[in-house]
């Protein structure tokens, strides 16, 4: 099973980064919810442990995004 990833962690990744793992994420969230509707599923639990990571990793660009408007201002 895939450890989840934190939020300390995805700090110190590129925007790049970020976005491509979220991506990635995003289409394996697709995937599981296939899965789901046909009843083939192995793990439901993982269902939730990717809307998670995806909300972690929505938050650290947010928190990017809040910072560089900051900055500007």
């Amino acid at each position: 099973m895939k450890k989840t990833v934190t939020a300390k962690k995805l700090r110190e990744l590129t925007a790049e980064e970020l976005a491509r793992k979220e991506r990635d994420l995003r289409q394996e969230l697709l995937n599981l919810r296939v899965q789901q509707q046909s009843g083939k599923i192995e793990n439901p639990i993982r269902l939730r442990t990717l809307r998670r990571e995806v909300a972690r990793i929505r938050a650290v660009q947010g928190e990017r995004t809040r910072a560089a408007a900051g900055a500007s201002a």
